[in-house]
This record gives C-alpha cells, structure tokens and sequence, in this order.
C-alpha cells in the first residue's frame, strides 16, 4: 500500500458521470487501498439541454450536484470540489480562466498522480479540460505532478471516431474486478445520465467495455487509461 500523503491522486473532470464513467472503478479502487482520491467536476452538466443557460432548471442542477456528492462518497473519495463552469460551453471561457482554476486544485491539493480526459472527445469540454490540465501542470521544478492518464467516455471518446486527435490508445490498465460493481452502482445514482442499451453510457456496455480491456490483457474487468507522461526520479523516489 502507497503512502497516501505522497500519493494523492486528482481526478479532473468536465461534467457528472464524466467521473464514474472514466475512471470510477480505479477511484474505488484506489480507495480501498488507502489513497487519498480527490475529484474536481468543473462544469455543472445541465444547462446545454435548454435553448439558453438563464432558462435552465436550477432545481435540475441542484440535483445533478446532490448526485456527484453521493457518488464521490460512494467511491471512497476524499473529497469533491464543484464549479459551475457553463455545460458545452466551456469554449465560450478563454482557456486561461479554465487553467487558473485547475492550477488552483493543484496547489491547494498538490496531487502526485491526475486523471483526466483524452483531447480527442467529441464533447468540446472534455478536450478543453484535457488541454487546460496540460497547460496546468507543466513540468516544471516544483510541480507535484508526475503521473498524467487520460481516461475514455463512453458517447464521447468513441463518437469523435479519431477525427480531432490521435485515437484514444491506452497503455495501462488497471483491474477494477472487485470495484466494477461501484462502478455500476455509481452510474444508477446519476439517473438522469443514464440510457437504455444499446447507447453506451447503459450498464450493459459500460461493464462490456470493462470485460472488453479485460479480455487485452488477460484480465475479467478493467479500465484502460492513455498515459501522458510518468516521472521516476533517480535513486528510488517518486
């Protein structure tokens, strides 16, 4: 078992479910073996649904929101920390506003290890997480950071068909056999996300895809996450 004061791990996501569905069974995972799991949802995930964001439903909102506290709970996380960013939109923000506030989760949490989106998502908000989290940690002396993966969404990743960036290719995986039931439960708590097989964000193929990236690598359940970079540092440390 890592120490978890010197193995935070930060997940950054864009939306609800966005968390459950692409990495929600290694946050329980790691959990479970004592690591401190931070997740940061920056957008409020409701609004695009409505013809303006000043005609949404606020009672809806509150409600996605009660949701991911229950989630983040569910999984084991330490903590959740929510924005308000504006749902399918985030390319109305300039991407500096987005990078302040992913460098301020950084400093304040200072996390070793951070998983986060592929830039190559249909969704505009996924890639300009993905690209405000590049930008925020910049390896430079002093960043805590030292682990980078970026995780699939299902109706998203797969639905760019590789058009926007390089396919979504992973290179780890993580056996998420004992928590893929989390997983599941999790994505029921956030009914309003999800859908009837055979759309991809229904229970059904979201555990095929576990046993699908199982079957890559010789495992029953897993999920698969692109790596952006790893730093070792010399003479044993992390």
């Amino acid at each position: 078992m890592c120490d978890p004061a010197q193995d935070r791990v930060l997940v950054i996501a864009a939306h609800p479910d966005d968390e459950v569905l692409g990495c929600g069974g290694a946050i329980a995972r790691l959990a479970r073996e004592g690591h401190e799991v931070h997740i940061a949802i920056l957008g409020e995930g409701v609004t695009s649904r409505y013809q303006g964001r000043e005609k949404a439903d606020q009672t809806e909102v509150r409600e996605l929101r009660a949701r991911a506290h229950e989630v983040a709970a569910l999984l084991g996380a330490r903590d959740l920390i929510m924005c308000d960013l504006p749902d399918n939109r985030f390319d109305t923000i300039p991407l500096l506003d987005v990078v302040k506030t992913v460098e301020g989760f950084v400093d304040g949490i200072r996390p070793r290890a951070i998983y986060t989106h592929h830039g190559g998502d249909l969704n505009i908000d996924h890639a300009v997480v993905h690209r405000a989290v590049l930008t925020a940690t910049r390896p430079i002396p002093g960043c805590s950071v030292k682990d980078i993966y970026t995780f699939e969404v299902p109706s998203s990743t797969e639905w760019s068909f590789g058009q926007f960036a390089t396919p979504f290719q992973p290179l780890v995986f993580v056996d998420i056999r004992e928590t893929l039931g989390v997983k599941l439960q999790a994505m029921q708590l956030y009914g309003s996300e999800c859908r009837a097989f055979p759309h991809p964000r229904s229970s059904d193929v979201v555990k095929a895809m576990a046993q699908r990236w199982g079957s890559v690598v010789g495992l029953q359940a897993v999920e698969a996450f692109g790596l952006v970079r790893s730093v070792r540092q010399a003479g044993g440390g992390k």
